[in-house]
């Protein structure tokens, strides 16, 4: 996915404006494996998938507990580092050689103090991302693991294919066993 749909995603810019944005972008390449955003840090960069696919996770006495998978076109962000400058909670790990949008939140700052279509931007932006962990916690307080496994498989029908069964168990909060025993209830 490109930058201009990437951004056009989250909310219609003019030309102007997004040219602006554009300009503190940068397209980086990181390896399967990169662990993009660590927990206990202050990050300082925003990234958009371009193509590959990451895990956000937290260490939980030396378990890792996969709590959201990023595909093309969504947003690898620390929100706790993007909105208050504070450590971040999470892990963010690419599962697959990756290209990405880089964007450093100082610069994006700067550009919502100067550009007013740029902040609706960003509002927007942090809007659509306080609605994905909303539902995510929905998800995983009001559904069984087999619904929330539909759920994962509907929004992200090739995931299956792309990411080790294990983070998926870890993801939905049971073992790989009983993920083996959604599967074969389910086909």
């Amino acid at each position: 996915m490109n930058i201009d749909q990437i951004l056009d995603n989250i909310w219609k810019l003019s030309a102007e404006s997004k040219e602006k944005l554009k300009s503190n972008i940068e397209q980086v390449n990181f390896s399967k494996g990169v662990v993009l955003l660590k927990a206990g840090k202050i990050e300082k960069d925003v990234y958009f998938m371009k193509k590959g696919i990451a895990r956000a996770y937290v260490e939980q006495e030396n378990n890792e507990v996969t709590i959201c998978f990023l595909a093309e076109g969504e947003t690898a962000i620390s929100m706790r580092s993007y909105v208050s400058g504070k450590k971040g909670y999470e892990n963010i790990e690419l599962l697959e050689n990756s290209e990405l949008y880089r964007l450093a939140t100082h610069n994006l700052q700067k550009l919502f103090l100067e550009d007013v279509q740029i902040a609706n931007w960003g509002r927007k932006f942090a809007e659509q991302e306080l609605i994905k962990t909303e539902e995510r916690f929905i998800s995983g307080q009001f559904r069984t693991a087999t619904e929330r496994y539909v759920e994962l498989l509907q929004n992200n029908p090739g995931l299956i294919q792309r990411v080790q069964l294990g983070y998926i168990a870890s993801y939905l909060g049971i073992t790989q066993v009983t993920l083996s025993r959604i599967r074969a209830s389910i086909k």
